[in-house]
């Protein structure tokens, strides 16, 4: 591309060149030409009234006398007068010569003549000049070439690379600009695409980090009740255990579907009116026998027959988020309490361990942000799921540690004994 933007830069100077210069070169020979005729003939009217005024003023008139008239040594003139013998000043040209002839008011003739190659040599140089101010043009020309071909072609190979290196999967825009509209505008729409491109990369991303971190421990309780399914010929326990599993395979296809309406959306939801009780039972039963193997209980108490408005499955994977997060990391008897504030229902998680450390205290539900070697992923998700429901998880203490799931509840009509009550379930 710089070879052609050069080329074509130094074929059209050449062209206006070849059309002007040859114009020029013909306009200045012709003007030259006229010029030069036009002071041999004034020489000769000159010489003319010289000669005149000497004759009427009865002077000589010899070629001493008029050698000094003649301007410089650039003329050769002939003066006849009537009855004299010719009178010649200076040195007869060779060659080629313009003349000029002038009468007198005395009968007398001049006949100037000045040698043809001055006004060739005074035409060289003319044509020399010419010559060189179109060098000089070509030569700016083509330094004007490169520099334009340059300006256009780095930037549609930095566009080009920009546009490979998107293909081969570097999203990472460049923000780079040329000065020239219209690669600019390339430019923007590149490195908009590659922001499109590199939002939907984290998104697969995050969405394969979620459903990875969310399946885990589901998938392994589910193979627990499998297992327990192979090792008993208790047909009741077999008809127990398969219940549970296939609620949870249940509850693991909902999560699939949160998990992949979340990374399209993450503010649709499929909010119904469901009971809490059913979802805190259905943790405590899953992870009962995790808290078990450890010497550990979970338990939980407050307001009974609440009923909340939000995604069961949703709300399931925030409790179990904070449960195997007080599992992982704390301590003791992890207590599920529930109650009222305003018209919100409130799932409380505690125990007793050591509670989180200050400086993790604000950073709790950022990704990646973890007080142990964890992945950081899972309060990140859950405060997810529960937003996208319209309600919200809030770290309500540190030490000990208390984690409030605030969700929208529908008044239920019961009888005042509602009154909270610790239970243990």
């Amino acid at each position: 591309m710089r070879r052609r933007l050069i080329q074509s830069t130094l074929a059209v100077v050449l062209v206006v060149i070849a059309v002007f210069g040859v114009s020029l070169v013909i306009v200045e020979t012709r003007t030259i030409s006229n010029s030069a005729q036009e002071r041999v003939e004034s020489e000769a009217v000159r010489l003319a009234s010289i000669v005149d005024s000497r004759l009427f003023g009865a002077q000589q008139v010899d070629a001493e006398v008029l050698r000094k008239q003649v301007t410089q040594d650039r003329y050769y003139a002939v003066i006849r007068i009537p009855g004299e013998s010719p009178i010649q000043v200076g040195t007869k040209p060779a060659g080629e010569v313009i003349s000029a002839t002038a009468p007198g008011e005395e009968g007398e003739t001049v006949i100037v003549q000045e040698p043809r190659s001055s006004v060739t040599r005074e035409v060289g140089r003319t044509l020399l000049i010419i010559a060189l101010v179109a060098l000089l043009a070509v030569v700016a020309a083509v330094l004007l070439a490169v520099r334009q071909a340059n300006r256009l072609a780095s930037p549609l190979t930095d566009l080009a690379e920009t546009a490979e290196r998107l293909g081969s999967g570097d999203p990472r825009p460049r923000h780079k600009r040329y000065g020239v509209p219209e690669l600019d505008r390339v430019a923007d729409v590149l490195d908009g695409s590659a922001e499109r491109i590199a939002r939907m990369l984290t998104a697969e991303r995050r969405l394969a980090a979620d459903a990875s971190h969310q399946l885990r421990t589901p998938l392994t309780a589910l193979s627990m009740r499998l297992e327990e399914i192979t090792l008993t010929d208790d047909p009741d326990t077999v008809k127990e255990e398969a219940t549970i599993a296939l609620t949870q395979v249940e509850r693991l296809t909902d999560v699939v579907e949160r998990l992949l309406t979340n990374s399209r959306d993450p503010r649709t939801g499929s909010a119904v009116s469901f009971d809490l009780d059913e979802v805190i039972q259905q943790q405590l039963a899953e992870w009962r026998p995790a808290y078990r193997s450890v010497g550990r209980a979970i338990v939980s108490s407050g307001k009974r027959h609440l009923r909340a408005v939000g995604t069961p499955g949703a709300v399931a994977q925030v409790l179990a988020a904070l449960i195997e997060n007080s599992l992982m990391h704390g301590g003791g008897t992890v207590a599920l309490r529930t109650r009222v504030t305003g018209n919100q229902a409130v799932i409380e998680v505690t125990d007793e361990g050591p509670g989180i450390p200050a400086d993790l205290g604000a950073r709790i539900f950022e990704r990646a942000i973890s007080g142990r070697n964890s992945t950081g992923i899972g309060l990140a998700v859950a405060r997810d799921l529960a937003e996208a429901d319209g309600g919200r998880l809030e770290m309500l203490q540190t030490k000990p540690p208390i984690f409030g799931l605030f969700l929208s509840r529908t008044p239920l009509h019961k009888p005042a004994d509602d009154d909270e009550e610790p239970t243990v379930r």
